[in-house]
């Protein structure tokens, strides 16, 4: 049963992590990429780490040895630490494309036109 639920919060993952890739190599400016690379890979490294919280919950509940523990806190923390850095370092890379002078694809309406 374990390995069924590792199973799909895996594959879960990787499909959000395949979905990132497509989407960094298809989209045609800067700012898709971008939401593209932090959207995608964010679920997908969540469904990782939730499936490396489950094993290590599993393991730890039949053995009772803390590493267990350790590595679902370990994986916790990391997993927070992506999901406040990832947004910001979109937003960071977006700023600094737009003040140099990159603008979106396609027909768009540009509130920051003069603001700059």
């Amino acid at each position: 049963m374990i390995e069924w639920i590792l199973l799909i919060l895996l594959a879960i993952g990787v499909i959000f992590n395949l979905l990132a890739s497509i989407g960094i190599l298809r989209f045609p400016d800067v700012y898709t990429r971008i939401h593209a690379a932090t959207k995608c890979t964010t679920f997908g490294t969540i469904f990782i780490v939730l499936a490396t919280v489950v094993y290590s919950a599993y393991n730890w509940m039949s053995s009772r040895e803390s590493s267990w523990v350790i590595i679902a806190l370990h994986s916790l923390l990391a997993l927070f630490f992506l999901i406040l850095t990832n947004p910001v370092g979109a937003h960071a890379i977006g700023r600094a494309a737009r003040k140099s002078g990159i603008r979106p694809y396609g027909a768009v309406i540009d509130e920051l036109e003069g603001r700059l």
